[in-house]
């Protein structure tokens, strides 16, 4: 950004909300000179500053590469609606907080895939920064546009936009990929040299040296590589030693409050329950525990950092980190005196301990948020949720014992076999948590009473889930279910909230679209699609034309059940779970048998080819699933 454009900016920062969103130069951050490095990164967060400062990704990113003697990396986030407009009428391009340098400067223009409604963002974000959205259109003087997060597990949406794809922990490929960047740049390699070496990293996924064809009924004929470089399937990277791995201690502090104003410690990545709805669970598979040794370590050097009076303690399931009662005693004998307070994100309904409840609120009491997911056991079943009536309310009682008044209880509606008497149950479970704070003696309980809050969300399948092959719910459905589900929520102390229907609906047919989605995002984007997760830009009328004008039916993506021998966009990506292992455990669903906690035995993910999860036994115990399906394939 030159001088002239600089000067318009900082006068553009008085006409719109939050500029501390654009200002830069927190405490923290790291200015390297633009001129000292071979490989400048820009790391894209499609979202707004807010929800950009509270990942713990980009943060872990940021602090990886800028380590790095050879490169730099700087913060992009999604401007709002009145500064992106601004900038559009004055002309002025998106830019990095640290130097203000313009996207289409950079090497590597990086995004991460949080959530498939922000893909209109990524776009919006290439426009803005002077760089073509399309893959196809961008010459050799263009940045190599690449993206990863848990949403890159199906990348064909964002094919024809996304020159190469990081698929699994960043952590290593991170650096491979830079290697290859500077090294391809020395030698003044063309783009493609460049993305045929990129393809030869494990779990890098180039979608331009891979073909499609499709069958008249618009499924999948073939997909299969069209280069020899590119692998017949990518397998994704996984970080063995997470006690090891890079980890930022001096994150940057924002002026402004975010989402997540306070420091994380990631206790550990993965999980072992096998929820068979949850995404996550099989996508950072296996577990892998960070050490106590470590994280009090890391704790004392972000709290020196950054001042932050709040900790959290990050993971998919935090009650099953192996040493959770001794981590909080020792983090709040550290930090009661300096005011600093623990809060426990992801706690299972099943695995909270009284005695980390109580240790956890010395300082502060944070809110207790608890996800029985399925209002009835038998849709739980389905589900293997691995939790009981019996356990929601031993949570409660215990959590209103030690002086919490406060609590949220997460639920899905529309999952599959889902009925009438499972939504009962949802009001019924509310009912009962009401009744575990009211048999709390007086004293026990709060002056500002008691508050439920019971939230709904729509269940979408997603990719590498037993329930992938699921058809959603069409939005009438949802409409009459969100109906009964207020009148059966119509409870003292309870509040209920929804989402959208027709956000949900298009989060499913994105997350399993496939590459033609490309068309519908990109058309979506120029009818004025952006911030789409946000209720107050969010424009269904114009997805809606946009399919309509690529000859798309979204229900052929969300509301169509798929046959097993469907090709499924995502097929060619190795998770580590093999699709014979998901077939077994959708089988078991139908019956609404429960598989056990991978800790408990194993039960023939797939992963134990890869050598990489600590579960497996050997001898693998039998399993006793209703598929006849092997235990390994």
């Amino acid at each position: 950004m030159n001088a002239h454009e600089n000067n318009r900016l900082e006068a553009l920062l008085e006409q719109v909300q939050k500029p501390a969103r654009y200002t830069g130069g927190e405490m923290n951050t790291c200015q390297k000179e633009w001129d000292s490095v071979p490989v400048r990164f820009a790391f894209c967060f499609p979202d707004t500053y807010e929800i950009a400062m509270s990942h713990l990704g980009m943060k872990i990113l940021y602090h990886l590469i800028n380590a790095r003697s050879d490169a730099l990396c700087e913060r992009v986030c999604m401007p709002g609606a009145d500064m992106a407009d601004l900038m559009r009428e004055q002309n002025i391009p998106l830019f990095g907080l640290e130097s203000r340098a313009a996207l289409n400067e950079f090497d590597i223009v990086g995004f991460t895939l949080q959530y498939e409604m922000s893909f209109t963002n990524i776009l919006e974000m290439l426009s803005l920064g002077r760089i073509p959205v399309y893959s196809k259109d961008r010459g050799e003087d263009m940045p190599l546009i690449v993206a990863g997060g848990p949403c890159a597990f199906n990348p064909e949406p964002l094919a024809p936009f996304i020159d190469a794809f990081m698929i699994g922990d960043g952590e290593e490929v991170m650096h491979e990929l830079i290697d290859v960047v500077r090294d391809c740049k020395a030698a003044n390699a063309g783009k493609m040299d460049t993305l045929r070496a990129l393809a030869k990293i494990e779990g890098v996924y180039v979608p331009a040296l891979y073909s499609v064809s499709y069958n008249p009924d618009g499924t999948i004929a073939t997909f299969a590589p069209n280069d020899p470089a590119a692998p017949a399937m990518v397998k994704k990277r996984v970080v063995k030693d997470l006690t090891n791995a890079s980890y930022p201690t001096a994150i940057p502090v924002p002026y402004t409050e975010i989402v997540h104003d306070r420091m994380v410690l990631e206790i550990m990545r993965g999980c072992t329950r096998g929820c068979r709805f949850c995404q996550a669970g099989m996508l950072y598979r296996p577990v892998r525990e960070r050490s106590m040794e470590k994280l009090l370590e890391l704790a004392d050097e972000l709290q020196k950092s950054t001042g932050y009076e709040e900790m959290s303690l990050s993971s998919l399931s935090s009650g099953d980190f192996t040493c959770l009662p001794e981590l909080i005693r020792e983090l709040m004998k550290r930090y009661k005196e300096k005011r600093v307070s623990v809060s426990l994100p992801s706690m299972r309904i099943d695995n909270i301990v009284k005695d980390s409840l109580e240790e956890a609120q010395q300082v502060k009491k944070s809110g207790l948020t608890l996800a029985p997911e399925a209002g009835t056991q038998r849709l739980r079943d389905v589900i293997n949720k691995g939790v009981t009536e019996e356990d929601l309310i031993r949570a409660v009682s215990d959590a209103f014992e030690c002086g919490w008044s406060s609590v949220k209880l997460y639920f899905m509606m529309g999952l599959p076999t889902e009925t009438d008497e499972d939504l009962q149950g949802i009001g019924q479970l509310a009912q009962k948590v009401v009744g575990a704070y009211y048999r709390q003696p007086k004293e026990k309980r709060s002056k500002n009473g008691l508050k439920v809050t019971c939230s709904a969300s729509v269940f979408v399948p997603k990719p590498f889930t037993p329930f992938q092959w699921a058809a959603q719910d069409t939005i009438e459905m949802v409409h009459e279910k969100q109906a009964a589900l207020r009148q059966y929520l119509k409870l003292k102390c309870v509040n209920f909230h929804w989402h959208e229907s027709e956000l949900s609906m298009l989060e499913a047919c994105v997350a399993r679209g496939d590459r033609r989605l490309g068309d519908v995002i990109y058309t979506a984007w120029q009818k004025g699609c952006r911030l789409d997760s946000w209720n107050e830009h969010f424009k269904y009328d114009l997805w809606v034309e946009a399919f309509n004008e690529c000859n798309l039916d979204p229900a052929f993506y969300a509301h169509r059940e798929r046959p097993y021998e469907e090709i499924l966009p995502w097929q060619f990506i190795d998770a580590g779970v093999s699709q014979e292992y998901l077939k077994r455990e959708n089988e078991k669903s139908k019956a609404g048998a429960v598989t056990k906690d991978c800790r408990k035995g194993c039960n023939g993910c797939g992963l134990h080819k890869w050598h990489v999860c600590d579960w497996v036994e050997n001898p693998p115990l039998k399993d006793t699933d209703t598929l006849n399906a092997p235990l390994f394939d």
